[in-house]
């Protein structure tokens, strides 16, 4: 039999069982409308890069020491490259005095971490259909009907370009380097990653134009290890593709309002980003942390559904949510020109702020805590 529930949650991802394990630790019946999640997909190749603040909530949820070694690599260094010989940034964690400057997971493992906890909390009642509650969270994603029904627009631009990922074997030892290369108009990213299927080797994003990406998405194997071959110049030895590979289309989005009364929306049913930074998830377990915190310091007469509360909520991600948008979508648009100037001008520029140790030191704080 269905609990009443102080708080309902929508959402069958990382971000919607992340909020209900927090609310859950403050005391409340939270039911969450959630899809069962199953098993660990051998064909899941996704994989996010999670900054120390995300890593910390998790901890504290006890999903992060759940996952087995092989599921999250530390990043250590971090080389990004421009498009002309030389130009790039380089970031290391020693610099930065920080143990690592993000952690790369892999997804279906961490989904299967989660599940798990939310599985045998108590105070979490999975339902296919919750009843009423004082506040409604709203965690479905980027195409969410709820949102769509409490008649909140979401302001989309597509890029016209997709995400192609897959897992890589590399002829040696990552030693917890990840590799970016900015490239008109494309962003290739090696995360590290230590995985059975590619040992010691890689998860890959690689930013495209949508038509190049379905093309290299159904290519062969050896066909799709020959272009990287040339693309990373080589840097990292020959790459052997070992998983499936998948498609996602990418665009900048942000909704009209993320709260309002009895209900507040979180992760990508409040916006999306660019993944050039690898900041999506991080974004979305910001808010969580957020409106938890919102939630835990509201005043005993209050309703968990009063808008006054939930603005709270809203004005504390505001600034983050919009300046990582506008973060990665301009630097997005500086890279998607090829006119020689423009791109002259970048490459530039990233060579001076590989040379500005305080800037370096902004620039990685900023991704540290969204």
């Amino acid at each position: 039999m269905s609990k009443s529930a102080d708080v309902r949650i929508l959402g069958s991802g990382i971000v919607s069982r992340s909020l209900a394990l927090c609310l859950a630790h403050q005391g409340l019946q939270v039911a969450l409308q959630a899809r069962p999640a199953a098993s660990p997909r051998t064909d899941d190749v996704r994989a996010y890069a999670l900054n120390p603040s995300s890593v910390a909530l998790l901890q504290r949820l006890r999903a992060w020491d759940a996952l087995p070694a092989e599921a999250r690599t530390a990043v250590l260094d971090m080389k990004v490259a421009g498009d002309a010989p030389g130009a790039g940034i380089e970031f290391s964690a020693w610099q930065q005095a920080v143990d690592a400057l993000a952690w790369i997971v892999d997804a279906a493992e961490l989904e299967n971490s989660l599940e798990t906890a939310v599985r045998y909390n108590p105070r979490i009642d999975l339902q296919p259909q919750p009843g009423p509650a004082a506040l409604t969270v709203v965690a479905e994603g980027k195409a969410s009907a709820e949102r769509e029904r409490l008649g909140v627009a979401f302001e989309r631009h597509g890029y016209g370009h997709s995400a192609l990922a897959t897992r890589l074997v590399a002829e040696g030892p990552h030693q917890g380097t990840a590799w970016q290369w900015f490239r008109a108009p494309e962003v290739l990213a090696l995360l590290p990653l230590d995985r059975p299927e590619c040992g010691h080797g890689y998860a890959l994003v690689w930013s495209q134009p949508a038509e190049q990406a379905e093309h290299w998405r159904q290519a062969a194997p050896e066909a799709l290890e020959e272009v990287l071959l040339q693309l990373t110049g080589g840097v990292v030895g020959r790459l052997r593709v070992a998983g499936d590979r998948a498609t996602w289309p990418l665009a900048l989005g942000r909704a009209q309002a993320v709260s309002g009364p009895g209900w507040a929306l979180v992760g990508d049913a409040a916006h999306v980003v660019h993944p050039l930074a690898g900041q999506g998830l991080n974004l979305g377990l910001a808010d969580v942390q957020a409106l938890d915190e919102v939630l835990a310091a509201r005043e005993s007469w209050r309703d968990l559904g009063d808008a006054a509360l939930l603005r709270r909520y809203a004005r504390k991600r505001a600034w983050g949510t919009w300046a990582m948008a506008q973060g990665t979508d301009g630097l997005w648009q500086l890279f998607a020109q090829d006119a020689p100037g423009l791109r002259e001008l970048r490459n530039h520029g990233m060579t001076l702020v590989n040379r500005i140790a305080p800037l370096k030191r902004w620039l990685v704080r900023q991704a540290l805590d969204v």
